[in-house]
């Protein structure tokens, strides 16, 4: 098979496409032809050498494609099965060793592409809205960063539960794409902006029921004057960088509120839970509630292009490789 290997810690070009031993699936695994693999921006920080990894190694987690081999004790998946997956290493190549409980069933009016792309993204936002701080009809949320991956699919899941979502975005264009989600309000962060004084004017003074804030340390405090009493605020990524250590004692000044930073492996831990939230996101997208966008297609051997793409913040929606 052919795979993209970093050979080294660097710039894009340590991305070479090389001929390498098909993988043997082990007990509990399953052997992959892969059509599509879902790139991520954590694929370029362990690249690069910010995160540490052993090099050379096969970049990518995220994929989809169809089942040519199965391993001893898999019993659930068979050879020929449409499947997706999240979490595995060494996507960025034409054949790949997944274990069973990491897979996905595919639909077959679920295109390859849409599958791999979706998937991290999609079950992020799923847990968010349904474990993380349960949305109910009638709730109000703000969302940071509403024109982003995970933002974009918050708004139509809080939208499609019945929820009121207040956006902030950073220019008009995005704006304008929050708004097609599905946020009733939009409004540009930045200098000079006071958020949580703008979401108070947008909700008679309340505040909201919920903040899903994925920038971190630049919004934090905003989040939490933002806030309704007893209010949640759910802290699930730190683009900005990590919220730094605080008074507690602030939740209670806050009006009782609560406070949570999770992840998405704590919501997968069972086939079941994750095959139940793909389900949803699938049946999103076949209903026609859900949208997601694909944003740039590269074929797997113009990886180290893809990179620079992406680095280069010359991409919208989420960017595949074709295998």
């Amino acid at each position: 098979m052919y795979a993209v290997q970093a050979q080294r810690a660097g710039g894009p070009e340590v991305l070479e496409y090389v001929e390498l031993n098909d993988p043997t699936p082990g007990e509990g695994e399953v052997l992959v032809d892969v059509k599509a693999t879902g790139m991520n921006f954590i694929d370029t920080y362990r690249r690069s050498g910010i995160y540490p990894m052993q090099f050379p190694h096969i970049p990518g987690t995220e994929g989809s494609g169809v089942i040519s081999q199965v391993g001893e004790g898999v019993t659930n998946f068979q050879v020929g099965d449409r499947v997706a997956w999240h979490d595995s290493f060494g996507s960025y190549a034409q054949k790949v060793a997944v274990k069973a409980d990491m897979l996905v069933p595919v639909p077959d009016d679920i295109d390859f592409d849409t599958a791999a792309a979706i998937l991290l993204q999609g079950l992020t936002a799923h847990y968010l809205v349904t474990d993380s701080h349960r949305i109910e009809s009638g709730q109000t949320a703000l969302v940071h960063a509403a024109a982003g991956g995970v933002g974009l699919l918050l708004t139509q899941l809080i939208t499609h539960m019945g929820g009121t979502v207040i956006g902030t975005v950073s220019t008009e264009e995005k704006a304008q794409l929050a708004r097609e989600a599905g946020a009733q309000h939009v409004f540009l962060y930045g200098e000079g902006v006071d958020i949580a004084q703008t979401v108070r004017d947008l909700t008679d003074g309340e505040g909201v029921h919920v903040v899903y804030d994925g920038v971190g340390k630049d919004t934090f405090d905003a989040s939490l004057d933002s806030l309704q009493v007893r209010g949640s605020l759910v802290v699930f990524g730190g683009a900005s960088g990590q919220v730094p250590p605080f008074d507690v004692q602030r939740l209670n000044s806050a009006g009782g509120v609560f406070l949570s930073r999770p992840s998405l492996q704590w919501f997968v831990r069972t086939p079941e839970e994750l095959r139940e939230r793909s389900e949803v996101l699938f049946t999103g997208l076949k209903e026609g509630w859900l949208k997601f966008l694909v944003g740039a297609t590269f074929p797997l051997d113009k990886a180290a292009d893809a990179h620079r793409a992406l680095e280069g913040r010359k991409t919208t929606g989420k960017v595949v490789l074709k295998a």
